[in-house]
């Protein structure tokens, strides 16, 4: 298939030129067995309009996204794209319709290049050549345009889990789609960057343009959007333009009560429980130095926030953290302890939690239950294993039932797969699994991702209550208005270094966007 034409003014002539809309969906609805993802729902979109869709996790809002763009068939209803019914229900006739999906949830093959991705399927199959050098400075121009920096050549596994969502909106952004539904676009760019992101799609919607937006970022909703659309339950339960409501009403809408985010009071900061030294993390091919001399304290009492744009050495801090990696030079000091050669099962032993940056991959195993993921990080421990060796079944679950009702994890049961649990679900089961055991030090990565207005009320008041407990907690984040809320203390990461430690109070988003592209001092923590 070759990529539409890169202008959208032709648009302005196509279906919905006269008023009418370029898109309807009608009556859709959905099961997967007794859960009902969409029931009835209907929605319409105009040319060159925005609407945000919203909702708590599990709400039904990616399901419906889905069944548009040809992942899911629809149990009835039906969907209109410039005035023809998709009967083929694959996303090859999304395609070909022009209609684009940036998943929440990366569609990108490891093995291949940036670049190859995003040709991917772009090309026939007949041609003798690949024309990449045309790809190469047409795809070059759109990342200049739209202030997403990526290494085109590089392979994907080598990229970070923030490189990889700008890879998925470069994909779409390439193909010139004249419906653009984004996942969860901006949760991996600075302040700098969604505004940037913005000038762009706003620029592209008055050229005709039509795009879905799901956001948890209601504050982005509000600046981007035309129109919300509220999904609780599967079912549509709010429908209005967005200079007409403002951020406490949709939050009200979307989780059916009036939302509060949970703020830290200042309190002095106790003993130091984590200290890094002089860390230095060297790539194993390139020899680069991923962290470059880093220092680092965490004492009880405090959050330490650390902000940066994806791909600036997070990735590696939290490595060293996890035990997953073993620096190259410096110490690494955990409860007064030099840990040489540390392992997660060790440094899980003297209290460190750890609550990773990609729930899906690192944080679970989806194809087992809610219980024995609750075990992950007991394994051989009291009182649910006899000596070590073996596993208490009866109370191993009379346990986790306690912690699943203690965090609100909604599910059928504890012997449900985690696979099929929420978003915000799955990560509350994350932070059951890490707290209850009343960490000392608690490495808290992107903790709130993808997350909904109450999902994320619930973490932060978590987090607060192990800091104010005693537990000393490294954030890291992307999502520079939790980082302020909480922090304690701020430092911020650029091209594997790292700022010395900024009180969080009267910091804003802007100062901290400039630091995190690297003005700012190498000086010790």
């Amino acid at each position: 298939m070759e990529p539409p034409s890169a202008s959208l003014d032709p648009l302005a002539s196509a279906a919905g030129g006269d008023g009418s809309p370029i898109l309807s969906i009608n009556g859709i609805s959905k099961h997967f067995g007794s859960l009902i993802a969409n029931q009835d729902i209907s929605l319409s979109l105009h040319t060159g309009e925005i609407v945000a869709l919203l909702g708590e996790n599990g709400a039904g809002k990616t399901t419906l996204m889905n069944i548009l763009f040809g992942h899911y068939r629809a149990d009835s209803g039906s969907i209109e794209a410039f005035g023809k019914p998709l009967d083929q229900h694959s996303p090859e006739e999304a395609l070909e319709r022009g209609i684009g999906m940036v998943h929440q949830h990366f569609t990108l093959a490891d093995n291949l290049s940036v670049l190859d991705n995003i040709m991917l399927g772009t090309e026939s199959l007949w041609k003798p050549f690949s024309r990449r050098h045309g790809a190469r400075k047409r795809l070059k121009q759109i990342m200049d345009d739209a202030g997403l920096s990526v290494d085109i050549d590089s392979p994907i596994r080598n990229l970070s889990v923030g490189e990889r969502q700008r890879v998925e909106i470069l994909k779409a952004l390439y193909r010139d789609v004249r419906i653009l539904i984004l996942d969860e676009p901006t949760a991996v760019l600075t302040p700098q960057e969604v505004d940037d992101l913005f000038i762009l799609l706003r620029s592209m919607a008055s050229r005709g343009l039509a795009i879905i937006i799901i956001s948890h970022k209601l504050h982005e909703v509000l600046s981007i959007s035309d129109r919300v659309v509220v999904l609780r339950g599967g079912r549509v339960v709010g429908n209005a333009r967005t200079a007409e409501v403002d951020r406490n009403q949709l939050a009200e809408m979307i989780v059916g009560r009036a939302v509060e985010r949970p703020s830290v009071v200042a309190r002095p900061a106790g003993e130091q429980l984590l200290a890094l030294k002089a860390i230095t993390v060297r790539d194993r091919t390139t020899r680069r130095a991923t962290l470059n001399r880093i220092d680092l304290q965490i004492r009880a009492h405090e959050i330490v926030g650390v902000a940066g744009v994806s791909g600036n050495g997070q990735a590696a801090l939290a490595s060293v953290l996890s035990g997953l990696c073993t620096p190259d030079e410096g110490e690494f000091i955990l409860q007064g302890e030099v840990m040489k050669r540390p392992t997660p099962r060790m440094l899980t032993g003297k209290g460190l939690a750890r609550i990773p940056e990609d729930r899906h991959s690192q944080g679970v195993i989806s194809e087992m239950s809610l219980w024995e993921n609750l075990l992950l990080d007991e394994l051989g421990q009291q009182p649910v294993w006899r000596m070590g060796l073996v596993l208490d079944r009866n109370m191993a679950r009379h346990q986790a039932c306690q912690l699943i009702e203690e965090y609100d994890v909604r599910c059928h049961n504890e012997e449900q797969p985690v696979g099929l649990l929420s978003g915000g679900n799955m990560q509350k089961l994350i932070l059951a699994r890490n707290l209850a055991r009343s960490p000392d030090v608690i490495l808290a990565n992107q903790p709130t991702r993808g997350l909904d207005e109450g999902a994320i009320s619930t973490v932060h008041s978590l987090l607060i209550d192990a800091r104010n407990r005693g537990a000393g907690i490294l954030l890291i984040t992307e999502d520079l208005d939790e980082l302020l809320r909480l922090s304690d203390r701020v430092v911020v990461m650029h091209d594997g270094h790292m700022s010395e430690s900024l009180p969080g109070a009267g910091l804003t988003a802007r100062e901290l966007g400039l630091r995190m592209s690297g003005a700012f001092d190498n000086s010790p923590t």
